[in-house]
């Protein structure tokens, strides 16, 4: 955060708090995808709380393997990311327009890039992977609202790693009345019992290793899978329903 106490985000700040590097998303605000909120008194870029949810989902979008053409149509309301996760189930489906063909891998590849491809390859062949991928679309395909179950949306995801981030970083344990004070905070009324089976959903190690081979093969910056935030709120979730 800056020191002004408005709450805002450097460019590294926010770097170190989605995993991304400054230069991909300095790239990325450049390209229109993701403008600051404000600018300082010295002109550097500012963020606020919006602009990582709109990050997470232009680094969803863009590992689905949209451009940042379509990806800013998404953003600007020329078609819905409901709609673009529509076409990709089809794609996963079809298995004729995943992105990460052989043609993504380089002129001349590294042995790591080539290993990474014909992991990704037989990864894809999985039913169970393309139904977990599906169920990864759907999940960002929802957005905010009053009628969105808590746990289903990317600006939830969002808030999850920020709280759980903090309760880390501030040793606080699941299971205690800390904890409980925190879930409150990021959960409200909502059931944790369905909170943590919509989270579940979603959580199969496949997708990570999907994302971490899709990056060696294209040579981005290896994702941060975020598995200490998330396995704190399961955690937490857990010690809740228990019987």
């Amino acid at each position: 955060m800056t020191d002004d106490g408005t709450g805002l985000l450097t460019i590294g700040k926010l770097a170190r708090a989605t995993g991304l590097s400054v230069r991909t998303i300095r790239y990325w605000s450049d390209e229109g995808a993701l403008p600051p909120a404000t600018r300082s008194a010295g002109g550097y870029r500012l963020y606020d709380a919006g602009s990582f949810a709109r990050l997470e989902l232009v680094r969803t979008l863009r590992e689905l393997g949209l451009g940042l053409t379509d990806v800013r149509r998404v953003l600007t309301g020329e078609t819905t990311v409901a709609q673009v996760a529509a076409a990709h189930v089809a794609a996963l489906d079809a298995r004729n327009r995943l992105r990460f063909a052989a043609a993504d891998l380089p002129d001349d590849p590294t042995p790591d890039q080539v290993d990474a491809w014909v992991e990704l390859v037989e990864l894809i062949q999985e039913p169970e992977f393309r139904a977990a991928m599906r169920r990864m679309i759907e999940f960002n395909a929802e957005d905010r609202g009053p009628d969105v179950p808590t746990g289903s949306s990317l600006w939830f995801m969002s808030r999850l790693i920020r709280s759980a981030g903090d309760a880390l970083r501030d040793g606080v344990v699941p299971g205690t009345p800390r904890a409980a004070a925190v879930l409150r905070d990021l959960i409200g009324d909502a059931d944790p019992a369905a909170v943590l089976k919509r989270l579940q959903a979603v959580a199969d190690p496949r997708l990570n290793r999907y994302r971490e081979l899709s990056a060696v093969v294209n040579g981005w910056d290896r994702p941060s899978a975020r598995t200490e935030e998330f396995g704190w709120v399961v955690a937490a979730l857990e010690s809740q329903v228990a019987p």
